[in-house]
């Protein structure tokens, strides 16, 4: 007579499932932005940071295409220098004030080495290019939300 086993029927053998997160900083960043023109008055620009809940945004030539981005901090110089000069903060285009020389990054880029240039650069927010054109703007902030939510991954 054989040996017959007691252990019942063995367990399906699983293999392990892979997740693929994404890590793009197309998949995180923002698609709707709030756009703004070299010629623009610095009093309107103020009035939609606080309309929308922003702290800056791209500058756009009537082409579209990005010639700076402006920010909280280029309107605290306007403040300033307003009041220094006794002038009306009316009187001030963005053009004036906006930062001409931006950090870009490519949409294609992990949020890693976004994390990276922000790190580098010491900026707030970085715009997202593809082909020459910008199709979105990342935050510092939306790095830390993905990497909250990678948290449980292994990269």
């Amino acid at each position: 007579m054989g040996i017959k086993s007691f252990m019942g029927p063995r367990a399906k053998t699983t293999t392990k499932k892979e997740y693929k997160a994404p890590i793009l900083v197309t998949d995180y960043m923002t698609r709707n932005l709030v756009t703004f023109r070299p010629d623009q008055c610095i009093l309107e620009v103020m009035e939609l940071f606080l309309k929308h809940n922003i702290s800056g945004g791209p500058v756009l030539d009537d082409s579209g295409f990005l010639v700076g981005i402006i920010s909280e901090a280029d309107c605290m110089k306007t403040i300033s220098e307003s009041r220094y000069f006794n002038q009306p903060i009316l009187d001030s285009e963005v053009k004036k004030f906006m930062t001409k020389e931006v950090e870009t990054i490519p949409h294609d880029m992990s949020i890693f080495d976004a994390a990276n240039v922000f790190d580098a650069h010491n900026r707030r927010r970085l715009p997202v290019m593809q082909d020459g054109l910008i199709i979105g703007q990342i935050s510092r902030k939306d790095v830390v939300i993905a990497a909250l939510k990678l948290s449980g991954q292994n990269w």
